[in-house]
């Protein structure tokens, strides 16, 4: 299962992308019965809301973003037109905002970014079920 999305990167972009991940699980659920954990769906929200909120800052222009889904994990997909690869700043609790790329590789099973002719394509992946280990 896979769904495409153009952002257009106005004000409500990002409530709209967090609206669509939200969907296509709900749907994944309802339609393929697979099982998707709360976490999971909460996890996709939040790398949603960074990678989009990441490309209308940054990037002039539109945003793409697809969700594809495996029997294991959701994958999420966001193009955007600047050719910057970003880089997880190094940890400082006192520095305020720019930690997304740091929430985001530490959430996700596997990140890939590539650039492209045009831009660059960052996917994150994450496991449809909680596999972490109670505390």
């Amino acid at each position: 299962m896979r769904a495409g999305y153009a952002l257009d990167g106005d004000d409500g972009c990002i409530a709209d992308a967090r609206h669509y991940a939200a969907a296509f699980l709900s749907k994944a659920r309802a339609e393929h019965h697979l099982t998707v954990s709360e976490r999971t769906r909460d996890l996709t929200a939040l790398v949603v809301s960074e990678l989009v909120t990441n490309a209308c800052k940054y990037a002039p222009g539109p945003v793409l973003m697809e969700l594809r889904l495996s029997t294991g994990s959701v994958d999420i997909v966001v193009w955007d037109s600047d050719p910057t690869i970003p880089a997880a700043r190094t940890a400082d609790p006192g520095r305020i905002g720019q930690h997304g790329m740091e929430i985001v590789r530490a959430v996700t099973e596997e990140l890939f970014i590539e650039q492209e002719p045009v831009g660059k394509r960052i996917t994150a992946r994450i496991a449809l079920t909680d596999t972490s280990s109670p505390a």
